[in-house]
């Protein structure tokens, strides 16, 4: 297993825990974040980037991998809205890999992964073309003016899924 963390920042060199913003964390207990390398598309984006990712699970029926998908072969997608385009074409990335002792699974379906205690990165990786990495994991890419309609239908899917910075997208009705 291989876990990262993905920032725009180049020059990390110590990740401190944190105390987290979420409300059903304890708020007493700071948190270093990774993310696993199979749900690591959902983060090939710019960090503030809205977005709708999902991808098969072992409970995904056909019917969802035929509408949701537009090839058999791919099943994880990765959906901007068309205003990103431009900064996600700008824009470069540093996965920062850590050493896996420490880490524990906080999320099965979103793939985060905590640790409580300081990690120095074992690697760090550069990617200056995000739709191009996003293409070589075998990504669907789809960039549309409004991502409510999709969101609200992967939420009734039997697809993993995340909604990522919705608080951004255009509203249901623009």
């Amino acid at each position: 297993m291989r876990l990262f963390h993905v920032s725009e920042e180049e020059n990390i060199k110590v990740f401190y825990p944190r105390i987290p913003d979420r409300n059903d964390l304890d708020k007493n207990v700071g948190l270093v974040w990774a993310i696993d390398e199979e749900r690591l598309p959902n983060f090939l984006t710019p960090r503030d980037c809205l977005r709708v990712t999902y991808h098969v699970n072992e409970n995904t029926d056909e019917y969802d991998k035929n509408k949701f998908f537009t090839s058999s072969s791919v099943t994880h997608a990765v959906i901007i809205e068309s205003t990103w385009f431009e900064k996600m074409k700008n824009t470069s990335l540093y996965l920062y890999e850590f050493y896996t002792d420490d880490f524990i699974l906080q999320d099965n379906v979103a793939g985060y992964y905590v640790s409580t205690s300081m990690q120095i990165p074992k690697a760090k990786i550069r990617v200056t073309n995000l739709f191009e990495e996003l293409i070589k994991r075998n990504v669907e890419i789809r960039i549309v003016d409004n991502l409510w309609e999709i969101a609200d239908e992967v939420k009734k899917s039997t697809l993993n899924w995340s909604l990522c910075r919705m608080n951004n997208a255009k509203g249901k009705n623009s």
